[in-house]
């Protein structure tokens, strides 16, 4: 894999420099580049030739995407335009879009964070209680499976704002796997864990902090991860609801335009946004069990 991410390297910095696509160009040797000084500071072999292997998929991906748009344009270039257009577009649109960015992020983290204050205390007391989640159980697998943008007209009619609608439906849509991960969570602690806690007549708020909480850790962390990506995927349908910014209504508003150059330039960046954030997550994640672990 070395190997062809070389000539990739190669054959990607000659077609960019034949055309002179500068930004293509440059980006050709940065990747490798970028990807061989992250390598310097991995010590596992595994992750180094993940490393590579993906850095070599990326690299193969923009060659092709030169070559058919640049070198020898065979696709429409208004639909697909050239590689260095887009990495041009890319630097010029970062004001507008970082601006957009912190525009989704605070729909995207009130509403997450909402969900996790409500999902996780739901979480604990329906599964610490047999009768609570029997009651519990038939309402949330009905309202679980139900797709939050139904509830937009009654959130836009009902919530005194159109952030507040927004959030809202990104909160429906997050809150269902937090919930029902926690209360799973929850049912699987060793019984024989849950009876020593019981032996020593811990109050009710120890019980759930030191015993219920721990316990159920895991499963509440996958239910976040989960959660996370759906509130993703539901930002750009809040961000429709009278939004005038955001990274969602930035790719939209160039889409109705024809603007696809910077249609793409929007679908890289919330890319980028994305992985930092779900990389972001993963840290907390092993730090949080790393901190379980510890303590047990």
């Amino acid at each position: 894999m070395k190997i062809l991410l070389v000539l990739e390297f190669i054959a990607l910095t000659a077609a960019a420099l034949w055309k002179h696509d500068w930004f293509a160009a440059a980006a050709g040797v940065l990747i490798p580049a970028a990807a061989l000084v992250r390598t310097l500071f991995v010590w596992d072999k595994a992750r180094r030739t993940a490393i590579v292997d993906v850095t070599a998929v990326l690299e193969g991906f923009l060659l092709a995407w030169q070559l058919v748009t640049s070198n020898w344009p065979v696709l429409d270039p208004v639909y697909f335009p050239a590689l260095d257009t887009v990495l041009r577009q890319f630097f010029s649109e970062l004001k507008d879009m970082a601006h957009g960015m912190l525009s989704s992020l605070f729909l995207l983290g009130t509403a997450y964070l909402l969900s996790l204050g409500t999902a996780i205390p739901g979480g604990l007391l329906v599964g610490s209680s047999t009768r609570l989640r029997n009651a519990a159980e038939p309402f949330s697998k009905v309202l679980s499976v139900i797709p939050p943008i139904v509830y937009i007209p009654y959130a836009i009619r009902l919530l005194p704002s159109f952030s507040a609608a927004s959030i809202f439906v990104i909160w429906s849509g997050a809150f269902w796997p937090i919930f029902a991960n926690t209360v799973a969570g929850v049912v699987n602690i060793p019984e024989t864990m849950l009876d020593s806690a019981r032996m020593l007549h811990l109050k009710r708020g120890t019980f759930i902090f030191r015993v219920l909480l721990p316990g159920a850790m895991p499963s509440i962390l996958t239910g976040a991860s989960l959660s996370l990506v759906f509130s993703f995927l539901l930002l750009t349908a809040a961000e429709l609801i009278g939004a005038t910014e955001g990274l969602g209504w930035y790719v939209k508003d160039r889409a109705d335009f024809g603007d696809y150059a910077r249609v793409i330039v929007g679908i890289i960046f919330i890319g980028l946004v994305i992985t930092a954030i779900s990389a972001a997550f993963k840290r907390i994640e092993k730090r949080i069990l790393r901190y379980k672990e510890a303590g047990q």
